[in-house]
């Protein structure tokens, strides 16, 4: 094309960023690389992109909106609607690797990731010695940086209640709920009242279960999804710079005008502030039916599981119930204790000390995105973690501009929202 700049061949930079994880956080931070002249691998140890939306149950949409969850450089196309689907998600993924022509291997899992002796070449000068990377088959890959984008939601946490392993019924975590049809005609316990739990108690209810109990430890602050058009993510965006107290009074206001007191019901109104809870990472249930199965009666929220014991479930308030089946939405760990833990750069709950464009002071050129759960939306969080990682990444690797612009033939911007092709 006249006037635009070759793109380089990129595959001949020996040493390449590594990013591990083909979900949406990874292959952003890959498109906003190669779009400034970084060359990146996507590291995936399942056979594609999107390993854990595909597998999610059936139900799952996005909780944000599609024109606010749309990845760097590619939109999400219309007739997805505005509620993404889980299988429109994946879609979405696989044409974005496409589309952005991005360097993906499979099938292969990074299992540590250690810091490269000084003077064996893994990084450039002004650089640092930069990193190995331990992965399955004995491969060992060295790498100029390295990116980790193995998702929030990695390793299913499923509490010790004790006389668990006595429990004469069915007991699974969420990660293997698919949808209601095997539990058609039981009894069956939900159990954590997060968005995942309250979704899978409505599916449940919807689809064919003879009962259905939600467990709650902690009543959760329920929002609408959407209120006369206006999502409750772009209220997220608005108020997530401004002072906790003052996000918790307009949360209990705004919650007193568009949610009913489910009191009443077994479930009352949350004791502590929303955006309170929130910086203590449990975010706001967005209504997708359980305010109407609740007052209805086809979802009943009973007490916290505190223990099993045969075929009976011990509750908080000390009653005790005999379901047929429990489901345990009960969260997960992030799972990278093995992978980095021997790096001290970790907290005490598992999560990085570092995240965005931001690099842990004792391992430089080590990243993290994804790993938060934003009341602003995860994707849309994680699209512009990827521009400002991308750009971190090339300042300290010193790629210029004009490597940048020409790598993705677009102007010093960087990436643009784009309509896929038809």
């Amino acid at each position: 094309m006249p006037g635009v700049p070759a793109a380089p061949d990129m595959s001949t930079q020996p040493r390449p960023v590594y990013v591990i994880g083909a979900g949406p956080g990874g292959l952003a931070v890959a498109a906003a690389l190669r779009a400034r002249g970084v060359r990146a691998v996507v590291v995936e140890k399942s056979d594609g992109v999107g390993a854990s939306w595909r597998g999610h149950y059936d139900r799952l949409h996005l909780h944000t909106t599609r024109r606010l969850s749309a990845l760097p450089g590619l939109a999400i196309p219309r007739r997805f609607g505005r509620w993404v689907s889980r299988d429109d998600v994946v879609r979405y993924l696989e044409k974005y690797a496409e589309f952005h022509e991005l360097e993906l291997v499979t099938g292969v899992e990074v299992t540590r990731i250690e810091r490269a002796p000084a003077g064996d070449g893994a990084g450039a000068a002004g650089e640092g010695p930069g990193w190995l990377l331990h992965a399955s088959g004995g491969r060992v890959l060295a790498g100029r940086a390295v990116v980790v984008a193995t998702g929030f939601n990695h390793t299913p946490r499923l509490p010790d209640w004790p006389g668990r392993d006595t429990y004469t019924g069915a007991l699974a975590h969420a990660a293997a709920y698919r949808d209601p049809k095997p539990y058609e005609g039981r009894d069956v316990l939900v159990v954590g009242a997060g968005n995942t739990g309250a979704e899978i108690a409505v599916d449940l209810a919807e689809g064919g279960a003879a009962r259905v109990r939600l467990a709650v430890r902690t009543a959760p602050h329920i929002v609408r999804r959407s209120t006369a058009g206006w999502p409750a993510q772009r209220t997220g965006i608005l108020v997530r710079r401004l002072p906790v107290r003052l996000v918790d009074r307009l949360g209990a206001l705004t919650a007193k005008a568009s949610v009913p007191d489910l009191t009443a019901y077994g479930l009352p109104r949350p004791e502590s502030g929303l955006y309170s809870r929130v910086r203590q990472g449990a975010i706001p249930v967005q209504d997708v039916g359980l305010i109407a199965a609740v007052r209805e009666g086809t979802v009943e929220p009973v007490a916290a599981v505190e223990a099993f014991d045969g075929a009976e479930v011990v509750l908080a308030d000390g009653s005790r119930i005999t379901p047929d089946a429990v489901v345990a939405a009960t969260g997960y760990r992030r799972g990278l204790e093995g992978l980095i833990g021997h790096l001290d750069v970790l907290d005490e709950r598992g999560r990085p000390l570092a995240h965005g464009r931001r690099t842990p002071a004792q391992a430089p050129g080590l990243y993290f995105t994804g790993f938060t759960n934003p009341i602003s939306g995860m994707f849309r969080e994680m699209a512009l973690d990827a521009e400002k990682i991308a750009k971190a990444v090339a300042r300290r690797l010193g790629v210029r501009a004009a490597a940048r612009r020409a790598a993705a033939h677009l102007p010093a911007t960087g990436l643009r929202p784009v309509d896929p092709p038809a």
